[in-house]
């Protein structure tokens, strides 16, 4: 696992999830990470104290809630991640896609004014560190297949079909 830098942390907490345990990690500014066990970037232990009551990571727990219950989030916490200017660009853009819709990575990098840095994008989709809430499992190839996912193309896959499930039909794909 390489270990992303992480900014100074406030509290972390674990939690189950239908698709496994996850660990979230907050600053005082906002969500700083949510992984699942095992996903590639993970960073590993971390050194904050365990708080599941520290408001930011309370509110991102009560967003997972409703997620699981339906497949769209309730209020999301503020957002802290940290990474280059180019995937805080790539991060902010996810945030915009629907639940229940995909775009692909070459449509991501067209409207980020980058057509030809797909790869760049696609590896910043996968350096993203907030999972499900900064929701990177909606970008799929060109082709519409799935494409990697750092927690795993079965938890891509089930996240992807949870929000099929709880959205209205003909709303499920976004130009792309």
């Amino acid at each position: 696992m390489t270990t992303p830098h992480l900014p100074p942390l406030q509290a972390q907490a674990r939690a189950d999830t239908p698709l496994g345990p996850i660990v979230l990690a907050a600053t005082q500014h906002g969500l700083a990470g949510l992984w699942f066990d095992g996903q590639a970037h993970h960073p590993g232990p971390l050194t904050a104290p365990e708080d599941a009551s520290q408001p930011v990571i309370a509110q991102a727990l009560v967003a997972l809630e409703a997620y699981w219950r339906g497949g769209g989030a309730g209020i999301a916490p503020p957002i802290d991640a940290h990474g280059t200017p180019f995937q805080q660009r790539v991060w902010q853009a996810l945030r915009g896609i629907g639940v229940g819709r995909t775009t692909t990575y070459g449509a991501l990098a067209t409207a980020l004014g980058c057509p030809s840095a797909v790869r760049a994008v696609a590896a910043a989709v996968g350096r993203n560190p907030v999972s499900i809430l900064v929701p990177c499992h909606r970008v799929v190839g060109h082709d519409g297949a799935l494409r990697g996912y750092a927690g795993g193309l079965e938890r891509k896959r089930a996240l992807l079909a949870l929000e099929a499930a709880s959205t209205p039909r003909g709303d499920a794909s976004a130009p792309g």
